[in-house]
């Protein structure tokens, strides 16, 4: 069936669930409202903590509105792995019946996917939405190939159909793309394929751990993705082909952390203390330390070195640290602003005055970090990540 739907301009901010005061003590500029009809990078940035959730959850629009009001803000509705074959078709109606039921409410404002087994899935929960096209902002797409192309043109259709612009974000994680012989082969044609469908690519997403399954490994929980060789060896070639700053690049989305409960250390913890010690937050880092989030703290710390923004989450706990180290410091802030209003190029001590800013080649930093302090803010002088984490996440 054909649905008309007339845009609805819907917006959620990021950290509206903390109270007026907490707000004003942590930001500098707090973070701007944002919609899936918002510009396409913008909205990339705002995908922050993808949260995912299976599609054959009972209480499928309670748990969205539910993490909705405790300041998720964009999921991923998962009727793939996390869905038995033989429970797929009541997974399926599961979805559409919760996204027509968010539809209109401030968890429809959300940035909601879809994640889909094949391609014909997507044609057939287009079929079966009604009001729920309006929540809907788009699809994920598992074990993207350079034979996905049909995936792309199903997504692009439904927009056609129901008159709204959807998104696809593909899964980068198949044996090709970790195999050193075909990556280079596959992230050529991906690429090529992607800039075909551009305007409906909202990000690539890496899937580190399916493409760990390839090797038989599991990486540690006192490890990052980054200390599993053979998986750091893909992400960079995923980053050189599609994380350029120019019109052939997209934005990129790190993997899953898959660790969330106490456990026998066998390495020192990765949060220093002295930070904490400074805050009076010494048994806040203790609790971080024993839920595995000193673990996940580093890994996003590697993200953003890595040219990689955003995270795939798979527990609760974790989105408040990802959207926490989304948030632009005051220093970087400056740093960006110094570095875009320079308009002939070269070379000056920053703001700080702890650093050399240049202006060319740290342009393209800048951009990304003021399209990020759009979405997440910008915190006040003097507070730092341990201020932020303290209040936004609360220990059990």
């Amino acid at each position: 069936m054909t649905i008309s739907v007339e845009p609805v301009h819907k917006s959620l901010r990021y950290f509206d669930h903390l109270a007026a005061a907490g707000i004003e003590r942590l930001f500098l500029n707090r973070p701007a409202p944002f919609s899936d009809s918002d510009p396409r990078e913008r909205l990339a940035y705002a995908l922050g903590a993808t949260l995912y959730v299976p599609g054959t959850r009972p209480d499928l629009a309670a748990t969205i509105a539910r993490r909705c009001s405790d300041g998720v803000r964009s999921m991923v509705i998962d009727l793939e792995d996390a869905v038995a074959d033989d429970e797929l078709e009541a997974g399926l109606a599961q979805t559409v019946s919760a996204l027509d039921a968010l539809a209109g409410t401030s968890a429809g404002g959300m940035l909601l996917f879809v994640r889909t087994r094949t391609a014909r899935d997507i044609g057939r929960l287009i079929d079966q939405l009604g009001p729920g096209v309006d929540a809907l902002t788009g699809f994920v797409v598992p074990k993207f190939t350079a034979d996905s192309e049909p995936s792309l043109a199903a997504v692009v259709d439904a927009s056609s159909r129901v008159g709204k612009h959807l998104y696809v974000m593909p899964v980068l994680e198949s044996p090709e793309l970790v195999h050193g012989q075909t990556r280079d082969i596959q992230l050529r044609a991906i690429a090529e394929l992607l800039n075909r469908y551009r305007t409906h690519v909202l990000a690539a997403r890496i899937g580190a751990t399916d493409m760990c399954g390839v090797y038989g490994i599991r990486r540690d929980r006192d490890l990052t993705i980054y200390d599993v060789a053979v998986i750091a060896d893909a992400i960079s070639g995923i980053v050189n082909y599609l994380g350029r700053r120019d019109d052939s690049g997209f934005v990129i989305t790190g993997p899953v952390w898959e660790y969330f409960a106490d456990h026998e250390r066998m390495f020192r913890p990765m949060l220093r203390t002295t930070p904490f010690a400074e805050h009076d937050a010494v048994r806040f880092r203790q609790q971080l330390v024993s839920r595995d989030l000193d673990g996940l703290l580093r890994e996003i710390a590697l993200d953003r070195a890595n040219g990689i923004h955003g995270k795939t989450v798979i527990h609760p706990s974790h989105v408040s640290p990802v959207n926490a180290l989304s948030a632009v410091t005051h220093e970087e802030y400056l740093d960006a602003l110094d570095i875009t209003e320079a308009k002939t190029g070269g070379v000056r001590a920053s703001t700080y005055g702890n650093k050399m800013n240049e202006a060319k080649p740290h342009r393209n930093w800048a951009e990304q970090v003021l399209i990020r302090a759009s979405v997440f803010g910008v915190t006040n002088p003097g507070i730092t990540f341990v201020d932020l984490l303290t209040e936004l996440v609360t220990p059990s």
